[in-house]
């Protein structure tokens, strides 16, 4: 398909990734090392550590399907409380209501994303300004409806959260499935060159025969039905569905960052799932370095974006070698 990146195989596009974790999991167990806190190099430790990387991966794999369309998802982290809040109000400590408030849950992240898509691929709103609204409009609703905790969810549901299977916490099986699903998706069907097609040059992807808004619009479904699921996962953790519980974890500009980080091009056509997480766990580490050195997180954020400004400057610099 011209004009239209699609993914080179072979090992070469997990250099990225691989640098990257390997990169950050030296710097952990130098950490730990150097720190005394030789636990955190345990079996549990280490599991502990994965886990930190449950919320933001989920909702970072959806965020990826959507900068790879070239648009963008400013609302995940009000929907995430959104999910969060609504799965726990139904469930309301009722093991017979879980499948309803799951239900419930996914259903507003299909809802958000069709509208977001509608917005963006048949409206032809700029993706900033409109899912930056409806980030709002959740966060309204979030605001005028609940001040404190809603609701609570059953002790069977928690599982979802502290739950393992053969020593692996259940949290972490959960994110390898939609990581593998999202990467089988990209990597060996149609559905996925094609929305690289369409990221790469959507003119022509059109051109070539490829409805370009379906695939907008799915994009922007599949970032906020995982969006809804990183918020289902939350409500495990905390017991209860909590108004602040996104927009206080940051996983807006968070999952965009760590995309970024991974190799996924803002311009959309180029990137995966693989650099996401491996964005993700760069993130991760650095929580658990700077909990080690117990240095003030607040300063985590700017190394953050330190990195992030790094990462984009090599990608533009990179590029523009590259064509020149």
């Amino acid at each position: 398909m011209s004009g239209a990146a699609i993914p080179r195989g072979g090992l070469a596009k997990f250099r990225l990734p691989l640098a990257l974790v390997i990169c950050a999991a030296v710097v952990y167990a130098a950490t730990a090392l150097g720190t005394a806190q030789g636990e955190q190099l345990s079996w549990s430790g280490v599991m502990g550590l994965l886990q930190r990387m449950v919320a933001l991966g989920i909702v970072a794999v959806g965020q990826t399907l959507v900068l790879l369309v070239g648009s963008i998802d400013l609302s995940v982290a009000n929907l995430i409380s959104v999910s969060a809040v609504i799965a726990s109000h139904v469930m309301n400590g009722n093991t017979d209501a879980i499948a309803l408030g799951v239900l419930a849950a996914i259903a507003i992240g299909i809802l958000v994303g069709a509208v977001n898509g509608v917005l963006v691929a048949k409206l032809k709103v700029s993706p900033l300004i409109a899912t930056l609204g409806v980030g709002l409009v959740l966060q309204g609703v979030l605001t005028t409806s609940y001040e404190t905790l809603a609701g609570s969810v059953p002790a069977s549901f928690r599982v979802l959260a502290y739950g393992r299977v053969a020593g692996l916490p259940l949290a972490i099986l959960l994110l390898i499935v939609v990581v593998a699903l999202a990467g089988f998706v990209l990597a060996r069907t149609a559905a996925g060159y094609r929305l690289y097609g369409v990221g790469g040059n959507v003119q022509t992807a059109r051109l070539a025969g490829i409805r370009t808004d379906r695939f907008i619009i799915g994009a922007h479904i599949a970032a906020s039905v995982t969006a809804a699921i990183s918020g289902l996962y939350l409500a495990s953790w905390l017991g209860a569905g909590t108004p602040w519980v996104g927009r206080d974890g940051g996983y807006d500009l968070d999952s965009i960052a760590v995309v970024v980080i991974g190799g996924t091009l803002l311009s959309g056509g180029r990137g995966g799932v693989a650099g996401t997480i491996a964005g993700v766990f760069v993130f991760a580490t650095i929580d658990a370095v700077f909990n080690m050195l117990q240095i003030d997180p607040f300063l985590g954020q700017v190394l953050r974006g330190v990195i992030v400004v790094g990462a984009v400057a090599s990608y533009t610099i990179r590029t523009k070698a590259h064509v020149a």
